[in-house]
């Protein structure tokens, strides 16, 4: 499996030569494509040649593109991630509600569980309300547990004043970080010839991204924990370099250790297979941080 999450911070000129990402800058360095997952563009004093492009295509290969307050703005993909993917969509349209809903239910439960492991760790008696709200989860979280388990979660690790809407440097790092984890996410899904577009729950029209928001649930608080160690660092590029640096996070998924980009690609394919043909592992929506 791909591993590398290479980030082009400063002028370069990237190129391609016999299967290696060639990079000049002050100094030259290659790098075998076979290592690379995702390449992050953080400079715009950056140069890809149409050559590179397209092999970094062929391979499936994500990059990021950055504007000039290093921010994420765009994505490339190749027309054709999967050689059947029209045979993919049209069962993913035809996917069952139950199914879908089933899996909606555990990986609500699965998210609920991690916040509050995630405040009982820190000493919050606020995982005791987390944990009644894990057990109230119903089919399709048709009560919204969801919900009140958030605004508690985050009043406990953040302050009562804190809110996911309005914008601060805690805020700033946790939307950095999730899209981070999204971009991993929808990598994973267009590489297999699904749309990122149609969800199991989320629905919204103007969200490219529906499928990836779903699942990518109960990986969020892995964002969480950094940023609450780092509650105090300004979203600089240092600071964006280590959230994306996440990615490379020792975990442990079905009693394996991964790096977290891999786990991903595994829990991905888990719960896919499981919406299609009904195929359950235990454990499968669960991914500990080592």
């Amino acid at each position: 499996m791909s591993f590398r999450i290479v980030i082009i911070t400063k002028r370069s000129i990237l190129s391609y030569k016999d299967n290696y990402l060639v990079i000049r800058s002050d100094e030259n360095e290659m790098i075998h494509l076979s290592e690379i997952h995702t390449l992050i563009v953080q400079s715009t004093m950056v140069t890809l040649t149409s050559y590179l492009i397209s092999e970094l295509m062929k391979r499936r290969i994500k990059v990021i593109i950055c504007d000039e307050f290093a921010n994420p703005v765009c994505e490339l993909a190749p027309y054709y991630w999967g050689y059947n993917s029209p045979k993919r969509i049209l069962k993913q349209i035809n996917w069952s509600e139950e199914a879908k809903k089933t899996a909606w239910t555990e990986i609500i439960k699965e998210k609920i569980l991690r916040q509050a492991e995630h405040l009982k760790e820190l000493g919050l008696k606020e995982y005791k309300l987390l944990m009644k709200y894990y057990n109230e989860v119903q089919f399709d979280d048709e009560t919204n547990r969801e919900g009140h388990a958030a605004k508690v979660y985050f009043n406990a690790l953040f302050g009562k004043e804190f809110s996911r809407e309005i914008y601060n440097r805690i805020n700033a790092g946790l939307n950095y970080g999730y899209t981070v984890i999204l971009s991993a996410f929808n990598r994973e899904i267009a590489s297999r010839g699904y749309l990122t577009q149609i969800g199991i729950h989320h629905c919204n029209e103007f969200n490219q991204f529906n499928l990836s928001s779903d699942l990518m649930e109960p990986f969020r608080v892995i964002v969480d924990r950094f940023v609450y160690k780092n509650q105090n660092r300004i979203l600089d590029s240092d600071y964006k370099i280590s959230l994306t640096d996440i990615l490379n996070t020792k975990v442990k998924y079905l009693n394996k250790e991964y790096y977290l980009v891999n786990a991903i690609t595994l829990y991905v394919q888990n719960v896919i297979n499981y919406i299609e043909e009904g195929k359950i592992i235990k454990g499968m929506y669960s991914v500990y941080e080592v």
